[in-house]
């Protein structure tokens, strides 16, 4: 079933959330640092409503920076704030122009990916969350199709009233919004783990990976964070570790990169000790994955 997503040849795309302190060209340099052939970075402030405009210096530096460091495949992850299945309607508004402003600056800086959490239902119910998410979406068509990014749903832990930590609710998204949208999905190991997805073996993973084909479709596949977990199986607990140092362990991320399904999509680890241990981590799987 999953034969015709084999890839054989491939560039490997691994990297960090790197900062984006004094520009966005230094989360680049930040990458380069480190070993990566992609990054994430915010393109402003996770934790304002407000969001940040460029210059013409700023993308100037920042297209400098691409040319020297080499690095694509970039994603941007999107305010922590945005929740575009609000029942709240004043959050609901700020939500959506918080997304398109994060928009407009992805398409402007020519990033691949725009990641972002579905959503949450606070005092609604999860059915209305998904229907509001998708119309928020939606509301999105024309501005997605005037530049190059793609909007990635971000699979969840699962706290409080989020949605989107089984693969039927991104389903349930991906479904409605695909025919008119250039949609894609990201799959956190931490909160799929933390879901009750359990991703420990190679057969834990081929288990898995045919649940999403079957909910989603592996063609909506776009992307990895790469994290294990502080918390269990099934915890619905968001809470991130070292690579080799949670719940998870390594064997999980060594499938990623050797097998032939998953090898050649991007990777970014989110994981907590930050640029020194990335730069371990990064050289690790990338070994893996010139082994394979």
């Amino acid at each position: 079933m999953l034969a015709k997503y084999f890839m054989t040849k491939h560039r490997i795309w691994i990297g960090a959330h790197t900062s984006a302190a004094g520009g966005v060209h230094n989360a680049l340099l930040e990458g380069q640092e480190i070993g990566a052939s992609s990054i994430q970075l915010f393109t402003s402030n996770q934790k304002q409503w407000h969001g940040r405009t460029f210059s013409e210096e700023e993308i100037a530096l920042w297209e400098k920076a691409l040319e020297k460091t080499g690095i694509d495949k970039i994603m941007s992850h999107s305010s922590y704030l945005i929740n575009l299945g609000s029942p709240d309607k004043a959050i609901l508004i700020k939500s959506r122009k918080a997304i398109q402003d994060e928009l407009m600056r992805c398409h402007r800086l020519g990033i691949s990916y725009l990641n972002f959490h579905p959503g949450a239902a606070t005092k609604g119910t999860a059915e209305q969350c998904l229907d509001t998410i998708v119309e928020s979406l939606l509301d999105l068509e024309s501005l997605v199709s005037q530049g190059p990014t793609q909007l990635v749903l971000e699979t969840t832990a699962g706290q409080g009233t989020s949605v989107g930590h089984c693969f039927e609710e991104i389903g349930s998204i991906v479904s409605r919004v695909s025919s008119r949208l250039n949609v894609g999905v990201c799959i956190d190991t931490c909160h799929i783990f933390s879901a009750g997805y359990d991703i420990r073996t190679r057969a834990g993973w081929e288990s898995t990976l045919k649940a999403f084909d079957k909910a989603i479709g592996l063609q909506y596949l776009a992307a990895f964070h790469l994290n294990d977990s502080q918390k269990e199986l099934g915890s619905r607990v968001d809470r991130h570790a070292s690579l080799g140092k949670g719940a998870i362990g390594l064997e999980a991320f060594q499938f990623l990169m050797e097998s032939q399904i998953t090898a050649h999509l991007p990777k970014y680890l989110e994981t907590p000790e930050g640029p020194s241990v990335w730069k371990e981590e990064i050289a690790l799987l990338k070994k893996w994955g010139e082994e394979r």
